[in-house]
Order: C-alpha cells, then structure tokens, then sequence
C-alpha cells in the first residue's frame, strides 16, 4: 500500500494527476519482458480515443498493480501519446527446500503452488514470507520449537528467481512434567491412563507418548472431559491450560486446572418426537435407565442404537437427540430422547469408481445394499467387508450422497483403489527348513477382470518341488456357487524336513463347490483322486534284535504291504522299496467368516470344520477332521488389535488295520538322539503315516524348528501322529510410519504340541513359546521374521531362537 501511495506521488508530478486532460492518440508500454501488451491491454479500463482524466489515471495504475505482476507502474505523457512504464515481477525458476524431515515435500509443494509459491509463477515476497511463517507454525503444532525457517531468493539472469528454504527442525519437544490440579476424586494416575501423552516412554516407546504436539494434547483433554461425564460429574470443567516451555525450547510442562463438580443421577428416561418402531422397541436400545448415574459414553451409545436400527430400516438422516434436564439442587438429571426420523430414504443408483481393471459386476454381485431399495445402513457395511475380503483393492470407501432435489433418494458411491490381484515372478526365497525355493509362478486371482483365478507355478527346493495348475471360479452360478479345479505333481523328501526319512512323489487332481449359506456361512464339497509313490528307507528297526549294531530295516508284515512292493526276506518280513499309494477322497468345509480384512483383520472371527474321508478302493481307508479358530477385537483407533487362536486336527483308519505291523519294542539304550523314550513310536495303526500332522514352525508352534514335534522314530526325527493341538493369542501393533497393508509386528504366546492319537493327549507334554513376530507384505512375497523363546519344553527338544522366511513359496 505504500508502494501504491508512493507511484501516485509520481503520477502527480507528471501532470496526469492533475486537472489537466487529454485525448488519447495512442498507448504504449515500455518493459515488459515475459508479457505481451496485449496482456496489459486487457487489465487497463482505457483505449486509444478516451479522454485521459485524473480519475482514470489512478483506476489505471490500480488496475495495473492489483493484477500482481509488477513492482513498479508508472504512466507518463508524451503529446497525446500515453506510456505505460512497468517494471516486472521476476518469475520463479525453481524452489529448493531443505532439512525438512517431518513435513515432506510432497506435502509442502502442492501447498505451495496453492499460494503461487511453484516454478512459473510470479514471485511475490510477501507470499514467501507468509509461507516461512506458516512452516513454523505448523512445526511449533508439532512440538518443533526449536525450528528455525531461512527463505532466500537468488536473482538470476532473464529477471528469473531462485528460491530456496531451508529449515533446522531441531528436535521435538519433551513432555516433562504433566499435572492435574484440582482433582480430589481420582488420583492423576487413574486420570492419565487414556492420555495419548506422557513425560515417559512406556511400553510402545516408538509411538513417542512424551513427544508434544498440539493435537495430542488437545486430545488428551478431551479425553479427562470424557472420564469425568462418563461417571456422572455433568458440571465437569477445565478452567484453564498452561503450556510452559524450558528456555532451550526442548522441555514441555503441561498443567490443567479442572473443576469436578458434583455426581448427577438420572432421575427418568423420556422418549419424544416420532417413534417410527414404537417406544417399547426403542426403550430396549437405551443403554440408561433412571436411578443411574449419569453417563455421556451411555448416552452416545443409546443414540448410535436408536440411529443405527432407524438407519437399517431406510431413515439414513435420522437425528436422536439426547436432552437432559438438570436440577441443580437434587443433583439429577432427565434425559430426554428426541427421535426425528425424517424423510425415508431409498438408493436411487449404486455406482463404482476406480475399478479400472475390475469389471463392475465384480463390485455389484459382492453389493448387499441394492438399487430402488430401502436404505440400510448394515447392508452398506457388508458390502463394503466383502469387497475388501476380495484382495483385488488395496482401499475401499462408500460414500451416500443426497440425491439433488429430493429429500427421499440417495446414492451409494463405492469408490476402490486396485491393488494387483496378479503377479508372474521368476524369484528366489528362502526359510530355514526348505532352503532356497526357486520359483515361476504366474497367478491372477482378478483375471480380465471377472474375478476369476487362474494360476500355473512350478517351484523347487531343498525338500519340497512341485507344479501346479489351478481355477477357481467364484460365481459359477449367479447366486454365488463357486466352482474349481486342480491338478498338482509333487516330490517331498521328508529326510530334509526333520521327519522320519522317507520320500514322496505325489500326483493329484481334484475339483470342488462352494455354497454360500447365509452372508458369514460357506460350504466348500470336493473330491480328488492321487496317486504316492512312497519310498521308505530300511532304517527303523535293526535285523538282529541282539545286535543293535545290525543292519536296520523297516519290518512291515508280507501278509499288508499297504500297497508298498517289498522284497521278502527269510524272517517273513520285507525290506522297503518304493511303489504306490492310491487315495480316493471327498472332502467338506463349513466356515463362517466376520473379519473385516482378509490379510490383516483387526475385527471379526473365523471358524472353518473340515472333514476328508478316503473310499473305498483306496489302499488305505481313512478320515480327518479338521477345526480352525480365530478371533479379533480391535484395541482403539490406533490399528492395534489382540487375537485369539486355536487348531486341532484329528484322524484314524476305519479300515481292518493288521495287528502285526507292530514294530518291536525300543530299549532306552538303542534310542539315538536327546528325545525321551516315551516320544517314541513303535506302532502305526492309525492314519497312515504319510498323512500325519506335525507341529513346530514359523507358521505354527513358534521358537520350535519346523516339523520337530510329536512323536519320533528311533532316531529322533519326526514320524507326526493322529492328532494335534495348538492355541495361542496375539497382540499386533502397526509399526510407527509404515502404512503398508499386512505389515505389522506382534507378541505372541504359542501352545501345542503333536500326539500319537487322542488318548495319548496329556497337559503335561503340550510346548509353549513366546517372542514377537513381523510380517511384512514386501513385493517378493510375505516376508515373515520370529524371534520366539521357549516357555516350556522337553530335553531333546529341536528350539530355534529366530525363524524367518521370505519370498514366494508356491
């Protein structure tokens, strides 16, 4: 403004100020460097042929200043001749911030283009000072104190600046000291417990709890408000905060001084207003009853009950309002429930966006809320967990606009971010007991779109090389019957897996059904024929029972080969070779699935019944029964959450299992190996053996080496058993900057152990571990790190401190 006051000072003194006029006979503009005159022309309220006039004089130059181009406009007289003389803003060639940690630059730059702070643009120093100001704002709302922000602009050639910010964050300040003043009922310690602030690190040091910053502590207040109303103290005041901070600017000393008041009781519950379900029905929604004391978290509960069962029914606008009537001199309160309704509401259109792969009947046949519908509220959060259970997209957001123009119509809009649903990998993994895994897999679970999975994967290791096809349709039919098939060619040396030594060569096909049941309900019936070539080491018993130094063979009786062809010798038994096993089964799955996510849930439970059931005509006849258990409630709004598991697998021969497949006792002396003489396993007249279960792993019973548990042979090494246990919980926490979905870091507790059958089961031999696992979703595949220790095991048991595995595994 006093530039301004200034050029019409000079305006004056050229005479065009004053009451002197003139017609224009033509205009020109002297130093423009980036603009046109044109450019000019169109600001200015004059043309060749007006009368210039004092008055139009200043209007000009006004005009001319405010478009914010210029740092100097001057209009000057020569005859009838009009010059415009402008000195040009320089524009901006580049902007260079630095030392910036905690707010990044692509957060600032856009920001800053907003304001006209970006490459192109005119420069303006005030702009630039605002922005210097406001950095240091924003650092000081988090706890920067210490921040020092420097703006500089470097003229360059061709009237260009360079700007260039630099910022010394320092560091963020400390919460020394909290206190409470003015508590009589509470001690502080019961006051803090649900401060996100703290003057000590605590348990989840990396959340930074002494770390100030504005918004916690704003938070953390409302949080005391919200102790105090939610135990009747309704007259609950903060008279006054005080933020103190030491003179180097790294210490902060918080004090609130607060009013208790005194405790309010409810003295009646009033329904008003239109009740659309009848005040018997919305009575049992209320969460306060009279003769309570007063509760806000009561109150707020019983509004979102009455809202939420209006919401399902089609009233998606309706308004509860709770208003209590306070007598100060009994100290209670009335709560009174205004229930307005509103308008009911139908969904005029469902419509996506953002599935540019996935087709919309991907989305729409998963949609539980329809077109021409009611509104509901809880078929809108259904569809909303099933489409995120999909694994196709990475976010998923519902919104329900009103439709303009009505009061009665609305619009869902599901609003997706894809994530790749397939991948072809020629890679590399590795996990402590298969080794290096080599793999090609190509995989589309979304194929073209139609949410259709296809896959093809080969892949080798130390133990385990397999190939495999696969095909799944989840729609075969349009109500949600899913159909799939499947064809696998595998070869397993147990050997390198610490199991009894011996190997397989597996070929398998099979297809199966999925029902859907209700909207959480799922049975999946299958049936597979496959083909073992078994190949079973002479190495379990010794020949001469005398002569534990003797030949070892697996005495296996001639009169059941179990489908083995063997070599009689002169005892009648028979020294192994491989040769086959066929199996032909059905198979059936009930599950009920409520989590919210399928990678990483933090809310909602599993159940999945599985039973597998051999027929007639294969070597061997038998069933397993399966059960998988899991459980998730979230801690806050945090992103942590604590989960509850638990597995048993159960399974025996139905067929006529001879009697003299007993191998012969073992004597303590003969065992080789730390493991008891009580794990070892003399007999097989269950589940044959190679469809035992085992335990121990980075997936399983943590802090035990893979497949180590259960039963052993002679030798120490695994020969699994009939039945198996395992149980434990979690506690998963999001690690501190790290948004990726599936990655996270929890403690877990782990229980378990393998038996020889269910009536071998005893408390006493069940294996605990504890330690801390992370998972992360990397680009190679899961990437899964447990440092886990024993809680309780046996001499001779296989514990490994750190178990990890990476890479994709097919």
């Amino acid at each position: 403004m006093k530039r301004f006051c200034l050029l019409l000072l000079m305006l004056a003194a050229t005479g065009l100020a004053s009451a002197e006029t003139f017609r224009i006979s033509d205009i020109r503009v002297d130093g423009l460097q980036r603009l046109s005159e044109g450019n000019i022309f169109s600001y200015v309220p004059i043309e060749v042929g007006d009368e210039m006039t004092p008055g139009l004089a200043r209007s000009t130059i006004r005009d001319l200043w405010e478009t914010g181009f210029f740092n100097d406009v001057s209009l000057y007289r020569d005859g009838s001749v009009l010059l415009i003389e402008v000195e040009e803003r320089p524009a901006i060639s580049s902007v260079d911030i630095t030392g910036n940690r905690q707010i990044k630059n692509e957060d600032l730059m856009p920001a800053l283009a907003g304001i006209g702070i970006a490459e192109g643009e005119i420069f303006n120093q005030l702009e630039l000072d605002r922005v210097r100001q406001e950095l240091i704002r924003q650092y000081y709302s988090r706890g920067y104190y210490a921040v020092d922000v420097e703006t500089r602009a470097t003229q360059l050639a061709r009237n260009r600046v360079e700007l260039a910010i630099e910022v010394e964050e320092g560091d963020q300040a400390r919460i020394r000291h909290i206190n409470i003043v003015g508590n009589e009922s509470f001690t502080e310690k019961e006051l803090r417990d649900d401060f996100e602030s703290d003057s000590k690190l605590g348990l989840f040091f990396w959340r930074g709890a002494n770390k100030y910053t504005r918004e916690k502590l704003s938070g953390d207040l409302e949080a005391l408000r919200s102790y105090y109303l939610d135990r009747g103290y309704l007259d609950f005041s903060i008279e006054s905060t005080q933020v103190a901070i030491s003179p180097d600017k790294q210490d902060i000393f918080v004090t609130a001084n607060i009013r208790e008041g005194e405790i309010y009781t409810v003295s009646d519950v009033v329904l008003t207003g239109e009740m659309i379900l009848g005040e018997e029905t919305l009575r049992r929604l209320i969460m306060v009853e009279a003769g309570d004391i007063f509760s806000r978290k009561d109150l707020e509960q019983s509004v979102d009950n009455i809202t939420s069962v209006l919401a399902n029914i089609g009233y998606a606008f309706a308004n509860v309002n709770p208003i209590p009537r306070i007598d100060r001199d009994t100290l209670e309160t009335e709560i009174n429930f205004f229930v307005e309704p509103g308008q009911r509401v139908y969904v005029r259109r469902v419509e996506f966006q953002g599935n540019v792969q996935s087709k919309d009947e991907v989305l729409r046949r998963e949609m539980r809320q329809f077109e021409g519908a009611w509104f509901s509220q809880a078929a809108i959060d259904r569809s909303k967990d099933r489409i995120q259970r999909l694994g196709y997209f990475d976010n998923v957001n519902v919104e329900t606009p009103a439709v303009e123009g009505t009061d009665d119509q609305v619009d869902i809009i599901v609003s997706v971010e894809e994530q790749p649903s397939g991948s072809f990998q020629i890679g590399l993994g590795y996990s402590q007991i298969q080794g290096i895994i080599a793999s090609i897999q190509v995989q589309q679970d979304n194929f073209l779109g139609s949410g259709r999975r296809v896959g093809f994967g080969v892949s080798h290791s130390r133990i385990v090389s397999q190939a495999q096809i696969n095909y799944t349709n989840p729609y075969y039919t349009d109500n949600g019957v899913s159909r799939g098939f499947y064809a696998r060619y595998t070869e397993f040396d147990q050997g390198d897996a610490n199991i009894s030594s011996f190997s397989t060569s597996q070929a398998a096909a099979g297809v199966n059904y999925g029902f859907p049941i209700t909207e959480r309900d799922f049975i999946r019936l299958g049936a597979a024929a496959q083909s073992v070539d078994i190949n079973l080491p002479a190495s379990l018993v010794p020949i001469d029972p005398d002569d534990p130094d003797s030949e070892l063979i697996v005495r296996v009786p001639a009169s059941r080969p179990l489908g083995i062809t063997l070599d009689e010798n002169k005892d009648g038994f028979l020294s192994s070779e491989e040769r086959g096993v066929t199996t032909y089964r059905i198979d059936g799955t009930w599950s009920r699935d409520s989590r919210n996510h399928y990678l990483n849930p933090t809310r909602g439970s599993l159940h999945r019944l599985g039973l597998e059931v051999s027929l007639p005509g294969s070597t061997r006849d038998f069933y397993r029964f399966t059960y998988r258990f899991r459980k998730y409630w979230p801690i806050g709004t945090s992103g942590m959450a604590f989960s509850v598991r638990g597995d048993a697998a159960y399974g025996d021969a139905y067929d006529d299992y001879d009697d003299r497949l007993a191998l012969e006792p073992v004597e303590p002396e003969r065992i080789a190996g730390n493991c008891q003489e009580d794990d070892i396993v003399t007999m097989d007249d269950g589940l044959p053996f190679y469809e035992h279960f085992y335990g121990g792993g980075v997936s399983d019973i943590r802090g035990f080496d893979d497949n180590s548990l259960g039963p052993k042979d002679r030798f120490c090494r695994s020969v699994g058993g009939d039945f198996k246990v395992f149980g434990g919980f979690e506690l998963a926490f999001p690690l501190p900057n790290i948004e990726a979905s599936g990655t996270r870091l929890a403690w877990f507790v782990d229980v378990g152990n393998v038996y020889r059958n269910a009536d071998t089961f005893e408390v006493d031999d069940l294996r605990a571990s504890t330690g801390l696992s992370l998972t992360w979703q990397a680009p190679i595949g899961p990437v899964i790190i447990n440092l886990a220790t024993p809680l309780k095991k046996r001499d001779g048991d296989d514990t490994q401190a750190i178990q990890f595995s990476f890479g994709q595994t097919f």
